[in-house]
């Protein structure tokens, strides 16, 4: 009976030693920059844009030759801008995003997001007729379009 109840004591002194496991369910954490697309004569009216290549500033292609009515691309947590240049046929329009990136703690398993404040746009309006907002307070989520692009 004594080894019962001694194996019983060290099973529970075992068993409530270990750690629970940790996941992050919140995915993904730092959120991309939503680009929604729109007719430039009809503003309520999604308009693909296509042979449509999307590529940042000294980096490779992100995107090539897509047909899209919308588009989520990162943004450089480590730098107050990220340049993007958006091709649609043979035309190039450099859209540049400024930003103050800022690190706001999540939790212990999913550690630090970078949320974006003072959001800034800027094109050189090529293809790209208007765009609207040209500023955002914050970038913390991507559940909805930050900027809508018409063309």
């Amino acid at each position: 009976m004594r080894k019962i109840f001694a194996f019983l004591f060290l099973s529970i002194i075992i068993l409530s030693a270990c750690e629970k496991d940790d996941f992050c369910v919140k995915n993904p954490i730092t959120p991309n920059l939503v680009l929604r697309f729109y007719d430039t004569d009809n503003r309520e009216t999604l308009k693909d844009v296509s042979s449509f290549y999307v590529w940042a500033e000294g980096k490779d292609t992100i995107f090539e030759n897509v047909k899209t009515d919308s588009l989520y691309i990162p943004l450089n947590s480590l730098t107050e801008e990220t340049i993007y240049n958006l091709s649609s046929g043979n035309i190039v329009n450099k859209f540049i995003i400024k930003y103050t990136p800022k690190d706001e703690y999540v939790s212990r398993s999913c550690g630090f997001k970078v949320i974006f404040n003072d959001v800034s746009f800027i094109s050189d309006n090529t293809w790209i007729k208007d765009f609207t907002p040209e500023n955002i307070t914050t970038i913390d989520n991507q559940n909805e379009a930050h900027v809508q692009i018409f063309h």
